[in-house]
């Protein structure tokens, strides 16, 4: 072998085209390889690391897509290319070709959020605001339609460009899903883990539009006014309460702090009054009759009247036909909003469902009422 031929074979192996992609960037999601007039020689060595795919474009047409592993490109390497280029027999070199080199890892705790609260409709609250935020994890899953439909031909598309619009798809879907939902507003915190689960398999086909997997999406908070809140809570204590018993429990304590004003006529009084009311109770567990009144002779105690009958109402909710309860309880239910002036009302007696405006012994709970004039002299 002569000097000269030594010096050609070194220069072949220097000069050998490589094509390949070093990721230094994490945020990185597709990276155009530049060469010179995009030329690419016959037998040229492409490198595809893990974690990569090399899609090769022809004129703004997709050719081929290479996945991880070292290939020397040719006309049995590039089928589509080939056909493309109405390559028969060999090609000669070099070709020109647009390489893109595509990120295919997973990208994890992206964020999103919704900017603006939105609106929601609850039964008993109404129009109400809440705002939610989360993350969510992507991969490409589909190169080739992912450049053709999203990054077209700009030579370094980052995470940052991508995130802005998956963004505006998750909170435009995930305000349509809570609104379908239709859950009472409490539950919407307390069921995050199940509305995440829903709006990943709602989304997943926009997502998959655009060569793009959705590989998790969390709700990690759903909050609301500080008001709507306070009120919920008073909402649900009241919903637990037994109001007889809250009212014996407050007399109780207003009589047991009235009895400790020594100092005032009202206060002595109050401590007597609870004197025999004790001894009376006190008198009826040991078996014994209470006290007697001042002024008063003892009299025979004499049989009480026959208990009235108590009259009880039906209600309708979302078309449910619920009840019986009394009158006290209905107020309750009036006042916490799950019935409202308009809700039908039937109780014994009654010829047909009525709405609770209509319901003379109701009407109370609609507040305004006046007494009438004074009969004049």
């Amino acid at each position: 072998m002569s000097i000269f031929d030594e010096i050609k074979q070194k220069l072949s192996h220097e000069f050998i085209d490589i094509i390949e992609w070093l990721d230094i960037n994490n945020e990185t999601i597709v990276h155009r390889f530049e060469r010179y007039q995009n030329e690419i020689k016959n037998n040229a060595q492409l490198i595809v690391r893990e974690g990569q795919t090399a899609v090769f474009i022809n004129e703004g047409q997709l050719a081929d897509v290479f996945k991880p592993g070292t290939y020397t490109l040719n006309t049995k390497n590039l089928p589509i290319l080939t056909t493309l280029k109405g390559w028969k027999y060999g090609f000669d070199s070099p070709f020109k070709a647009e390489v893109y080199f595509v990120n295919t890892r997973l990208f994890t705790d992206e964020k999103w959020g919704t900017k603006n609260p939105f609106m929601l409709s609850d039964d008993r609250f109404g129009l109400v605001e809440i705002r939610a935020f989360g993350t969510y994890s992507f991969r490409i899953n589909d190169s080739g339609k992912f450049i053709i439909d999203v990054v077209g031909t700009d030579g370094n598309f980052t995470n940052y460009e991508i995130n802005e619009h998956l963004k505006s798809l998750i909170v435009t879907r995930f305000t349509d899903t809570v609104g379908e939902a239709n859950l009472p507003i409490e539950l919407y915190a307390a069921n995050t883990s199940e509305l995440s689960e829903t709006c990943q398999v709602v989304m997943q086909p926009e997502f998959n539009r655009v060569g793009i997997e959705l590989e998790k999406f969390y709700i990690e908070n759903v909050s609301m006014p500080e008001e709507l809140k306070k009120e919920i809570f008073e909402y649900s204590r009241l919903d637990k309460l037994d109001m007889a018993k809250l009212a014996q429990f407050k007399a109780a304590k207003a009589m047991e702090l009235a009895a400790k004003n020594e100092g005032g006529t009202a206060g002595a009084g109050m401590g007597m009054g609870m004197g025999f009311v004790l001894a009376q109770q006190m008198g009826g567990m040991m078996g014994q009759p209470g006290t007697q009144p001042f002024g008063g002779q003892a009299t025979q105690p004499q049989a009480p009247p026959p208990v009235p009958a108590q009259v009880v109402y039906f209600y309708a909710v979302s078309g449910q036909q619920l009840g019986p309860v009394p009158y006290e309880k209905l107020k309750e239910l009036f006042a916490s909003r799950i019935i409202n002036r308009d809700s039908l009302i039937w109780k014994q007696g009654m010829a047909s469902w009525t709405e609770l405006k209509e319901i003379e012994e109701l009407k109370s709970f609609l507040g305004g009422n006046t007494p009438p004039p004074l009969p004049t002299a």
